[in-house]
């Protein structure tokens, strides 16, 4: 006779099935958490530390540091540690930047690629000029605004930001304010995408409850009001204009770029330039040039110095922008712009046969469809700009079977504090 067994079940990770421990941290994790044997996971801590973790399974919270690592230094903001913005404030800056690099030269060897690594450009505290703020309701004229707490859906309402450039910490005020009419509807939840534009702020909105109607007329002439009075330059609510009192943009080399609403745009101007100049170094004697996922034209309008560029993008908003923007930048060789998805029509090996080298800005899910183009035609220099190092190095694979080498790469940390790095990669063949 058959006897029926219940299956054997795993407990999740998380619950406490152990009591506290004192532990040496041997490591830091992926996602900045301290690594001890077992392993145990915990959030806050360095290599060599002895620490006491609370009770639970393999990810535990720190109870205490018995013995600090000399790496060890005060975290510059007040919320760190609640708020789930940040990972690694408490890191010294040089040792946690080699964390990062070494952490990208392990990528790439797992895909057996060796390359010359250059000295990473690390942004600055105070430099940031764009923040996804979420909203929640809060007092009667200002909304509780911030980032969601760690391990939590909640709001931590933030008084200070030391990444953000301090135009943005200084109108949180104000943005508070701004937030306070679209919670009219139960079911929204706002996040405010606050971008620092040459011209003023811009605000997106997302997240406002849409199925009710929206807001009513009464709400919007509210957020039109506190948005003059705050002297924003323009706030939209999912990309249709509630207030605008001008255009906002930013220079893009020597072009000035009517910034689309939504749209995307490198973290930190610093970062963009150092990308940029990379790009513009390593394509250096280009006849033709393909800028493939070009946004606006972070890289289009330096690239176009140098020669004739086909830029391409999946938005048509970001194309407008950078078709718009031509006539603001001299002495380019020209540029012919095209609103393509890349993913599902990616420029094809015969249209690359005038191309003799391709630069790719992909998102985060990578550019493999465009590298098996890439690949085949008979482009011979090849930048890659990635924003996630695991899909950057499997597009890196492709390429490297078909024949190129990566001659060099520039680790950049845009997001400070924080675990993720990108990076600018030259390929030839």
């Amino acid at each position: 006779m058959r006897t029926s067994r219940r299956p054997n079940r795993a407990r999740p990770a998380d619950v406490a099935t152990s009591p506290a421990v004192e532990v040496v941290i041997e490591a830091v994790g992926g996602e900045g958490d301290g690594i001890a044997a077992g392993p145990l996971y915990a959030p806050f801590t360095l290599p060599g530390e002895r620490v006491r973790l609370a009770a639970g399974g393999q990810r535990r919270e720190l109870e205490a540091v018995l013995e600090a690592s000399p790496q060890r230094v005060t975290p510059p903001c007040q919320h760190f540690g609640v708020c789930g913005g940040c990972a690694l404030q408490h890191w010294e800056h040089g040792a946690y930047l080699e964390w990062k690099v070494d952490r990208l030269v392990r990528t790439l060897a797992r895909e057996r690629i060796e390359t010359q690594v250059l000295p990473a450009f690390a942004a600055a505290p105070a430099s940031r000029r764009r923040l996804s703020l979420h909203a929640r309701p809060g007092r009667k004229d200002a909304a509780r605004l911030g980032f969601k707490g760690r391990k939590s859906w909640d709001v931590i309402d933030i008084a200070e930001c030391p990444i953000a450039d301090p135009r943005l910490e200084a109108a949180l005020p104000a943005l508070r304010r701004l937030a306070v009419p679209l919670f009219e509807h139960s079911k929204s939840a706002p996040t405010l995408h606050v971008t620092l534009t040459d011209t003023g702020i811009d605000v997106d909105i997302s997240g406002v409850e849409r199925k009710s109607g929206g807001l009513s007329a009464d709400a919007r002439m509210r957020l039109a009001e506190i948005a003059g009075e705050a002297d924003f330059a323009r706030v939209t609510l999912d990309g249709e204009i509630a207030y605008l009192a001008r255009q906002p943009t930013v220079r893009m080399g020597q072009a000035t770029v009517a910034l689309p609403a939504g749209g995307f745009l490198q973290a930190v101007p610093e970062a963009e330039l150092a990308m940029a100049n990379m790009a513009v170094e390593a394509a250096a004697g280009a006849e033709r040039i393909a800028d493939l996922f070009c946004g606006a034209g972070a890289f289009t309008f330096h690239l176009a110095k140098l020669a004739p560029v086909l830029a391409v993008d999946s938005s048509a908003p970001a194309i407008r922008s950078l078709i718009g923007a031509l006539g603001t930048a001299p002495g380019l060789h020209g540029v012919v712009a095209e609103a393509r998805d890349l993913t599902r029509r990616p420029v094809l090996a015969a249209e690359l046969k005038r191309i003799d080298t391709v630069l790719f800005d992909p998102p985060r899910a990578g550019a493999y469809e465009q590298c098996v183009e890439i690949a085949s035609s008979k482009v011979s220099r090849v930048i890659g700009v990635s924003c996630n190092p695991a899909t950057f190095v499997r597009d890196a694979r492709l390429l490297a079977d078909a024949g190129f080498t990566l001659d060099r790469l520039l680790p950049v940390d845009q997001f400070l504090w924080s675990p993720h790095i990108e990076l600018v990669a030259v390929f030839n063949r």
